[in-house]
């Protein structure tokens, strides 16, 4: 596995020819806004690309995606893509053949032929943003859109840790050069909501557990309570925020039940706890204060017990001075 630049990414990117971007399961504004920036990007360079993901991308991201194209790859990218795992039933069709994954995942297990991975950035978007500047290849309002999604996204509207001085000024230049509705995209990405999605949120409150002395939450979304709701795919984007909101909370959990004996995972830290190694003792991983992993188990409350130990562990730790 090749490190690559900035620099070396954009001179690769120069090389590629009919370009398939591979982005994760239950796709993101992050994941979303880098795929499809990149193969605008592409196209601009007059090469053909087209973004696969393993889910429907949700309709809250209209404003970036475009109709698909049909052509056979003959280079296989990746985006937002910290893991094999997190392509699903993908997995085993690309499983080789991605020859370069742009990141920002700490935990990615450098599964591709080349990798240029910013740990420090905000979004992967933020990574793609550095790689057009050194491809001379001139901003478009489509990119522009898409790094502001993907940054917007990945920030929680600039409100979480991650949302660095860097983050700030590359969205100033694109508001200083773009004069996009960025207010529209803000209240569709984050405050618009189904009614499906407001009941899923009622309901999620009012079946969140809580442990450890109120340290750690839980919310479980069964099967049945998805059928009772009747609830989209895209409608749990964003869920596990709930999680955090209850006073004394440092680490939240959101437990999905994907089908018979498979569990998604999502956990969130308010404060020290570094859920990236939490889930990485579980087969996931993600960032200090976002990350994922799914668990195959015989029952919920096997999952709930496994996860909440972990997180008791990790609680517990002691701190060293650096973090």
């Amino acid at each position: 596995m090749q490190n690559l630049s900035y620099q070396e990414a954009a001179d690769f990117l120069k090389t590629v020819e009919d370009a398939w971007i591979l982005i994760h399961q239950s796709p993101d504004g992050d994941a979303v806004g880098t795929g499809f920036a990149l193969r605008y990007l592409l196209e601009a360079m007059g090469k053909r690309a087209r973004v696969v993901c393993p889910d429907e991308i949700p309709h809250r991201y209209d404003h970036i995606t475009a109709p698909d194209v049909e052509f056979p790859a003959k280079t296989i990218l990746s985006v937002d893509l910290a893991d094999l795992s997190l392509l699903g039933a993908l997995r085993e069709a690309f499983e080789g053949k991605i020859a370069l994954c742009i990141d920002h995942h700490v935990s990615n297990v450098n599964y591709a032929d080349r990798l240029c991975l910013d740990a420090d950035a905000s979004a992967a978007s933020e990574v793609l943003y550095e790689i057009i500047r050194e491809t001379g290849v001139p901003m478009t309002e489509q990119m522009a859109a898409c790094i502001y999604t993907g940054i917007a996204t990945d920030t929680g509207c600039f409100k979480f840790e991650n949302a660095t001085p860097r983050c700030h000024e590359i969205v100033a230049a694109l508001k200083r050069e773009f004069a996009l509705p960025y207010a529209k995209y803000n209240r569709e990405l984050f405050d618009i909501k189904s009614r499906s999605r407001i009941q899923l949120e009622r309901r999620a409150i009012d079946l969140m557990e809580y442990h450890l002395d109120g340290r750690c939450t839980v919310i479980s979304i069964t099967k049945a309570l998805q059928k009772e709701l009747n609830v989209a795919s895209d409608d749990f984007e964003g869920i596990t925020a709930l999680t955090l909101q209850t006073d004394g909370v440092e680490v939240g959990i959101t437990i999905k039940e994907k089908e018979d004996g498979l569990y998604k995972l999502s956990l969130r830290s308010a404060g020290d706890a570094n859920v990236s190694r939490i889930c990485q003792t579980l087969g996931g991983g993600g960032h200090a204060k976002a990350a994922g992993c799914a668990i195959r188990s015989a029952s919920l409350d096997e999952v709930k017990q496994s996860v909440v130990a972990a997180v008791a562990k990790e609680l517990d730790a002691p701190r060293p001075e650096s973090e």
